[in-house]
Formats: structure tokens, C-alpha cells, sequence
């Protein structure tokens, strides 16, 4: 049986049996987290960060968690907006003139968080990807592939430079920066968009699904493509590097662990303050799950409900990555749900998520009743 490390409120003994089962059936390593209220109620972790299975995972053990991160750098754009100096309801070209090039005067700030402006393709290099101008400067040529606002296509990688170009324009700092210091720092999360070198011991390498190995490339069917793209697909050599820690990428190199994914994200779920610390009023709040666009999405080949910068699912919104990792808002319930991972599966195979979230259920039933 998998050694599970960490605690938990008696009425949530699913979570952490659930986690022990996925490690028991091969799992490598990761770590859960259901916050209710903003207060932690599991905070559990088990396995091993390593792929050999020599380190064992830790409290502090953070991995990157891929598009969980787009949760992140959303919230970042909804504060701004909060505070009126970002009107969702603008051109981009008002904050960020230059993207207004090859017809794009009419991409609105909501068009960019809703997956709707029509730029899903990330048609550079990997390279260009740790290179914050050069990425900017791509997207600026670049024109959409739709009339903005009237479809939807997951931007699985471009997403985060165009809300994050529009962040520093407003605010005078990258998202990195600004995420750093208006929400981790504010609420004492262990998350970064941009890890700096102190933190990579810490760091749970990624490991491929069974029979796979790092080139192992990421792909738009099952629900999430770290990098769909018309010429570049991101392989897991790729995210285990160097370069990729030390880069700002705010759609997916953001790395944290179960609790700060839903420290952060319970902001959302608890009307705009955890722990005494308001970063949003509660109008603020509910933009995120106000919805954007529903029906099939172009590049997910699914039906989709877009909120701004959160997938819609019922009552509940959030948003998954690229192997495994996840965080679900429940608003009603004011409970967030994280689950992140080393260990990567084919994303069509993939239902661990639910399993989590299904098991958080259990929990919330009890402290209900």
C-alpha cells in the first residue's frame, strides 16, 4: 500500500484513499489538496518525484502543472479588472496597440481569456518560447483564424503570452511579477510562473505515460494540449528543462503543488478573499464563470463552455494540464479541489481528475449533512 503523507478531515478519508490507489496502481508521485471556506480540509501527498523512484515526494516537492497554470494567469487579468485599470470589453490594441496588426482591432481582452480571438496556433519554435519578445512579436503578425468572438479554439500556448503581454502593459510587470506579487506573495502560495534556480531541487521531473518516453509529445485530443500547434508540439524533454523553468510561458510552465494550486484558486471559490486577504470583490469573482462561448471547440474537437480563463462544467469551472493535473472550483460549496502530478497518461485514458474530484464529493456530502 502507498505510504500516504499529510493530513486530512476524517469526513474526507476518500481523498487520500483515492490517492494511494492510483499510486498502488503505477502511479509515480502527487500530491491532493480540497480547501473548503479557503481552509485546507486534505492536504495530502505520496510516492516519489523521480522516475527511478529514489526521491520521495515531499510537502514542498512542486511540479509543473502544465495548463492548470492558464487558471493562474487569468486571475492575475480578473484582479486588474477588478480594480477597473483592465476593461475586458476593450480592444487589445487599446492596451497593446502593435497587436492590432493583420486585422486584429477587433480581439477584445475577453475574446483573449475565452479562447475566442482566433490565434490557437503556436507556430514558433520551442526556443522562441523562452523568449518573451520574440513570442510577443510572432502572435503581433499573426492574424485570426475566425472572426474574433464567433467561434471558439483552445489556445493552448498563446493564450498565456497574450494575456500576459496585456497584464504588463497594464501593470508595468510580466505576469510572473505581478502573480508573484499580488497573489502568491499576498496569500503565502508556493507558485511561479518563472522558477527561479533556488527552487529545483524541489522540482518533480515529469514522467511519461507507460511505454513512452521523453519525446513524448503533447496533442489536442482528451481535453488538453499543452501545445497544439501548426508546426511545434511540446515534447516532455522539453518541459523538464532548464529552459523551460526559468521562462515565463503563463499558459503552461507554471509549477506549484495540490495546496498552493488550491490556496490560490479558493480565492474564487470564497467570493474574492482567503485568510483575511481580499484580492477581488465578489462581482470580480463571478466574471470568471460567466459564460463566454458554448458549443464545439475547434481545436479541442468537443463541446466546450468557455468562462473568462476557466472551463465551465455545471456549477462548477477550472481547468486541467497536459498529464494529469487539475483544480475544480465549486463556488456554492465555496471548495476547490486540486490534484497535481509527475506522472503523465494518454489524456483519452486519462480519468484520474474525476476520481479526485469524485472523491472530494464524498467528503462535502458529510460536511453537509
Amino acid at each position: 500500500m502507498a505510504d500516504i503523507q499529510g493530513s486530512y478531515d476524517d469526513l474526507f478519508t476518500a481523498v487520500p484513499t483515492a490517492l494511494g490507489a492510483l499510486l498502488d496502481g503505477g502511479d509515480v508521485g502527487g500530491s491532493v489538496a480540497v480547501f473548503v471556506g479557503g481552509e485546507p480540509v486534505v492536504d495530502v501527498w505520496g510516492g516519489f518525484a523521480d522516475a527511478e523512484r529514489t526521491v520521495p515526494w515531499e510537502r514542498d516537492t512542486i511540479v509543473n502543472v502544465w495548463s492548470v497554470t492558464k487558471t493562474m494567469t487569468a486571475l492575475c487579468a480578473l484582479i486588474l479588472a477588478d480594480r477597473g485599470e483592465l476593461d475586458l470589453d476593450a480592444p487589445v490594441a487599446r492596451y497593446w496597440p502593435e497587436f492590432a496588426a493583420a486585422g486584429k482591432e477587433k480581439v477584445l481582452v475577453r475574446h483573449l481569456l475565452s479562447h475566442t480571438a482566433g490565434l490557437p496556433d503556436w507556430e514558433g519554435t520551442v526556443e522562441e518560447l523562452y523568449d518573451w519578445p520574440s513570442a510577443t512579436a510572432r502572435l503581433v503578425a499573426q492574424a485570426p483564424q475566425w472572426e474574433p468572438g464567433s467561434a471558439a479554439g483552445y489556445h493552448s500556448l498563446t493564450q498565456g503570452f497574450l494575456v500576459g503581454e496585456v497584464v504588463w502593459r497594464v501593470s508595468g510587470r510580466s505576469v510572473g511579477e505581478f502573480f508573484a506579487d499580488e497573489v502568491a506573495g499576498v496569500l503565502g502560495a508556493d507558485f511561479h510562473i518563472g522558477l527561479a534556480a533556488e527552487h529545483d531541487p524541489r522540482v518533480a521531473l515529469a514522467v511519461p505515460p507507460p511505454g513512452r518516453d521523453a519525446e513524448y509529445r503533447a496533442g489536442a485530443s482528451g481535453g488538453d494540449a499543452a501545445a497544439h500547434a501548426a508546426g511545434t508540439a511540446i515534447r516532455v524533454r522539453d518541459g523538464n528543462s532548464v529552459a523551460w523553468r526559468r521562462a515565463q510561458i503563463p499558459a503552461a510552465s507554471g509549477f506549484g503543488n495540490a495546496r498552493s494550486v488550491a490556496l490560490v484558486q479558493s480565492v474564487l471559490a470564497c467570493g474574492g478573499a482567503v485568510s483575511g486577504a481580499p484580492l477581488l470583490s465578489a462581482a470580480g469573482c463571478e466574471r470568471a464563470w460567466e459564460e463566454q462561448f458554448s458549443g464545439d471547440d475547434r481545436v479541442l474537437g468537443m463541446p466546450v463552455r468557455w468562462g473568462l480563463g476557466y472551463g465551465l462544467f455545471g456549477s462548477t469551472f477550472g481547468w486541467g494540464g497536459w498529464g494529469g493535473s487539475l483544480v475544480m472550483i465549486e463556488p456554492e460549496a465555496e471548495m476547490v479541489v486540486a490534484y497535481v502530478t509527475n506522472q503523465m497518461r494518454e489524456p483519452a485514458e486519462d480519468t484520474r481528475g474525476l476520481e479526485i474530484v469524485m472523491s472530494a464529493y464524498d467528503g462535502l456530502k458529510g460536511l453537509r449533512g
